[in-house]
C-alpha cells in the first residue's frame, strides 16, 4: 500500500505540475490554442488554476518525503481532487468529452492518496 501510493503521489505530482507550469506560465493566446477552456475563463483565473495545481503537487510531496507537517499532503490530494471534479464539470458543459477521462484517473487518483494518507497508511511526523 505504501509503495502505491508513493507511486501514485509521484504521478500525480508529477502531471499536476506540468499542467500547472502550462496554465501558469503560457501566454494566454497560446494557452487558448493548447487548452480551449482557458479562453472561457477570466485570465486571473487561469492563472490561479494553474498556481493551485502547483502548489498542489508541492504538496504532495515536500511534507511527506521531509516528515514536516505530513498532514498537509492529504489535504493536497484533497485540493487536487476538488480541481479535477471541478474541471469534469467545465468540459462535460462545454461538451468536450475527450478530456473526461483525464480529469476521473487524476482525480480518482487524488481520492486516492487522499483515502490512503488519511486512514490506510498516513506518515507519521518527525519526532
Amino acid at each position: 500500500m505504501r509503495v502505491g501510493l508513493w507511486v501514485a503521489q509521484v504521478v500525480l505530482a508529477v502531471a499536476f505540475a506540468f499542467a500547472g507550469q502550462l496554465h501558469l506560465l503560457t501566454p494566454i493566446p497560446a494557452l487558448v490554442e493548447q487548452a480551449a477552456w482557458a479562453g472561457a475563463v477570466p485570465a486571473a483565473l487561469a492563472r490561479f488554476i494553474g498556481a493551485a495545481e502547483i502548489v498542489g503537487a508541492l504538496g504532495l510531496l515536500l511534507p511527506a518525503l521531509m516528515r514536516i507537517r505530513p498532514a498537509l499532503t492529504p489535504m493536497a490530494a484533497g485540493g487536487l481532487a476538488t480541481i479535477m471534479v471541478l474541471a469534469t464539470v467545465v468540459h462535460f458543459v462545454r461538451g468536450e468529452m475527450s478530456l473526461v477521462p483525464v480529469n476521473l484517473v487524476l482525480g480518482g487518483l487524488a481520492v486516492f492518496v487522499w483515502w490512503g494518507r488519511t486512514k490506510k497508511a498516513p506518515i507519521l511526523p518527525k519526532t
